[in-house]
Formats: C-alpha cells, structure tokens, sequence
C-alpha cells in the first residue's frame, strides 16, 4: 500500500511543476467533469487524503479553507505539511493490523474498514490525476504521465 502513496505523491508534486508553465487564472479556472479548477482539484485531493487517514487514527477531521490555501505555493506547501504527518503514520503503523478496523467518520454516516478506506485514498487521487490530464490536453500542454512502471519512487523514508 504505502508504494501506492508514493506513487501518488510523486505523480502530484510532478504536477506542481507542471502547474509552474501556466497562468495563476488557468489554473483558478473551473473545468467540466470535476471538483472546479486545476488549483481547487490539487487541494481537494491533499484535503480527503488527510481528511481520511485521520479518520483512521481516531483524530478529529481539520477544517481546510481553500480561500486560505488558493495558490500554488500555498496548496504545495500543505501538501509537503500534511505529507510528514502521513508519513510518519503509515511508517509507524502495522496497516495489516488494521485492515478490519471498522472505521467512523463525522461527514459520512456509513462505516468502512481501513482497508476500504486506505484503496478509496490510492484510487481517488489518481481519478482525479486523470481529470487533470484531461484539461491539460484541452489546453494543448502535455500532461503528467500516470505510468507506474517505469517510476523510481522516492520512499516515503525519505519524507
């Protein structure tokens, strides 16, 4: 599991620097078939994936205003923020341990093992990694490439 992370970590810091080429109003721009704009898509992305895993470890759910965090350099930076703390849990926790945990969480009513939950973060970056390689082709820039093979994951030891 924890290579997944790795993966999705270095496919999103690859698109910071991809966001790098184009303009603070491309990317507040909102797009069809998503959460709104490129910028709005990166935080959406960091806020469930920590939303989530604190739901996992039995912490109370942070608040995050996009209207603090609506800039590159502020988006990437809570990212490497929230990345530490994730790191340093998914390096210390034995997730076999938890995978039948059954999990609550304050904005669901519903229950899920921390096994569902841990898939549902992996898969839920990368649809919306393929979103923005959608919008990045109707904007004609090359997008990011999603290929996992190939990669040489930077290990989360190192975070």
């Amino acid at each position: 599991m924890i290579k997944f992370f790795e993966y999705n970590w270095q496919v999103r810091d690859e698109w910071f620097d991809w966001c790098n080429q184009i303009t603070t109003e491309e990317l507040l721009k909102d797009h069809n078939g998503g959460v709104g704009s490129i910028l709005y898509t990166l935080f959406h992305i960091i806020d469930v994936e920590y939303s989530w895993l604190r739901g996992i470890q039995g912490k109370e759910d942070v608040i995050v205003d996009f209207d603090d965090h609506n800039t590159l350099e502020k988006v990437k930076s809570l990212s490497d923020t929230y990345r530490k703390e994730i790191s340093e849990f998914l390096l210390n926790t034995n997730l076999d341990e938890l995978k039948e945990k059954v999990i609550s969480v304050p904005w669901d009513e519903d229950k899920y093992t921390c096994d569902d939950i841990l898939h549902h973060i992996i898969t839920h970056e990368i649809h919306h990694i393929g979103q923005l390689s959608v919008w990045a082709r109707e904007i004609e820039i090359k997008p990011v490439s999603a290929n996992f093979i190939g990669r040489n994951l930077k290990s989360i030891h190192f975070c």
